[in-house]
């Protein structure tokens, strides 16, 4: 994939099709349909949050391109996400995913999934409202650079905080901003990225 950089918007690049993208959304191709598709567009609904939070989870520590790779497979291995079932995993289920090459095997990770499955099928209210209620409201503008996304925010801390209180495991501040990110509650796509807002 040819790619132009333009010094005047930094972090943006202009892919062959002519369209100007965050610089990591044009840096291999399999980042373009997931940075011009999902990222940064509006994610509700249970199942697909708890998706979302166990990627999240497993990328700590790693690349996002590892896990994306790698996103079919876990759905396969964690029964497409679904709460409820994840929630009834079982030890024998640890084993067989600790055994499967085609995801990330990290047993605390793997664990913490499983654990996360059950935290959230408990949940009075459920996962969705839990987590959209930290959205900024209301969103901050794009930013302008690269040097302008933060790794953390207010509001990422105070979800993890809230997480943890509930009893959630390996969702920190830096990994709840990621999944804010991913999910729409914030855009950080920069300026002058083509991909048009998305509405909440």
């Amino acid at each position: 994939m040819t790619e132009t950089t333009l010094p005047e918007t930094s972090g943006l690049v202009v892919g062959p099709d002519g369209r100007a993208r965050c610089s990591w959304g044009g840096s291999t191709p399999d980042y373009v349909p997931y940075h011009d598709n999902e990222w940064g567009r509006v994610v509700r609904g249970d199942d697909a949050l708890f998706e979302r939070m166990c990627l999240e989870a497993f990328q700590s520590g790693l690349s996002w391109i590892t896990i994306l790779r790698k996103r079919e497979s876990f759905r396969g291995a964690f029964a497409g996400f679904k709460i409820d079932k994840v929630a009834a995993f079982s030890e024998a289920d640890a084993t067989r995913l600790m055994a499967d090459p085609g995801i990330v095997r990290n047993r605390m990770k793997v664990d913490a999934a499983i654990h996360n499955a059950r935290v959230a099928a408990d949940l009075p209210g459920g996962l969705t409202p839990l987590l959209w209620g930290f959205a900024p409201d209301p969103r901050p503008a794009r930013p302008r650079s690269g040097a302008e996304v933060p790794a953390t925010t207010p509001e990422s801390k105070a979800m993890a905080k809230e997480l943890k209180r509930r009893g959630f495991k390996f969702v920190g501040p830096t990994t709840a901003y990621a999944l804010m990110q991913a999910t729409g509650m914030v855009d950080d796509h920069l300026a002058g990225c083509w991909v048009p807002p998305a509405r909440c």
